[in-house]
């Protein structure tokens, strides 16, 4: 039997067409965006710090598709990175912000995850030990029992240190405690050292710990980068909706990295993350806010991240390194802001 031709091609448009009906449709029905951060905050209340808390405290995604009715649900993970990537592979979450251990550990893992920005740079680390322990350099850690939390970024950070000075984790005695148990076991002279974020300060202050060194002693060597991720399937989905969210992103990102806002800054972190204001003013003293926040994807970023994808494989934390220019999302604007 012989069909028109108008005939044929009409059977076979009908399918593609009801798909891309079906794809519109799809993307009309978002109703919520799922972002997931790792909780910093020591008290009742939760902080991402950095833009995560400038986004939250001005309301600047909620505002931004207020007029499509779509929410966005915030979900804070005391157990970091390794929880929000099981998060990731169990479809709970579209979006997150990470530190870059957490980020490359799911991809190399098979995640599908697009890096959609940067959301820090050269974030301070720090050696906090035991007072009177003699503890001065990293090479005085040989042997001793230091508390850093493994899979997320901090891991990632102290190998890059040790690797500075010719030191692996093999040098020492690792042991994994999230963030706040590391700083109560250190309090508590259960541990000689611990390597972490500006939060050590805080048992400084208190004469309960010295901080000998950091990443910028280092010549900063095992700074922090931070990011953006979006999974492959949200991200294909609905590329209006990530395009919009990022350009919101950008009035966070230009109030940060507006120095002038230095001190806001410090008491919108420290007052929802339960810290003295103190430590991030210490924290950030040698550091101006438009070095750490600019969220582009730029070379110079681009070529870090892909120093610790190489490092995460030579420190056997992950099986298969990969490319990073391979894995960002280059359709969208914050690659190319």
């Amino acid at each position: 039997m012989n069909l028109p031709f108008k005939r044929v091609i009409s059977l076979f448009a009908a399918p593609a067409l009801a798909g891309l009906l079906a794809f519109s449709a799809q993307a009309d029905e978002l109703k919520e965006i799922r972002i997931a951060v790792p909780d910093l905050s020591a008290g009742t209340q939760h902080s991402g710090g950095g833009i995560v808390d400038v986004l939250r405290d001005q309301q600047i995604f909620e505002k931004a598709f207020a007029d499509q009715g779509i929410k966005i649900q915030w979900s804070f993970f005391k157990g970091a990175g390794p929880v929000i990537n099981e998060a990731f592979a169990n479809g709970q979450v579209d979006l997150a912000y990470l530190g870059d251990l957490a980020a490359i550990i799911g991809k190399s893992n098979g995640l599908d995850t697009r890096l959609l920005s940067a959301s820090a740079r050269g974030v301070k680390q720090y050696l906090g030990v035991v007072p009177g322990s003699g503890i001065k350099t990293l090479q005085d850690l040989k042997g001793k029992r230091v508390a850093i939390f493994r899979g997320t970024a901090t891991q990632l950070s102290f190998d890059a240190a040790l690797a500075s000075v010719g030191l692996s984790e093999k040098d020492v005695k690792v042991i994994n405690l999230d963030f706040n148990a590391a700083v109560a076991a250190l309090a508590a002279k259960q541990i000689d050292a611990s390597w972490g974020s500006s939060g050590l300060t805080a048992l400084q202050a208190k004469g309960l710990a010295e901080l000998p060194l950091n990443t910028k002693d280092l010549g900063g060597a095992g700074s922090v980068q931070a990011v953006l991720l979006g999974t492959g399937k949200f991200v294909d989905a609905h590329p209006d909706v990530v395009a919009k969210l990022l350009k919101a992103q950008q009035q966070a990102v230009e109030w940060l990295t507006q120095d002038s806002n230095k001190d806001a800054y410090v008491q919108l972190v420290s007052g929802l993350a339960s810290y003295p204001p103190v430590i991030l003013t210490q924290d950030l003293k040698d550091q101006n806010l438009s070095e750490v926040f600019p969220s582009t994807l730029d070379p110079l970023f681009l070529e870090n991240l892909q120093g610790k994808v190489d490092l995460a494989a030579q420190q056997k934390l992950i099986r298969k390194p990969f490319k990073v220019n391979e894995w960002v999302a280059p359709e969208l604007a914050a690659a190319k802001l």
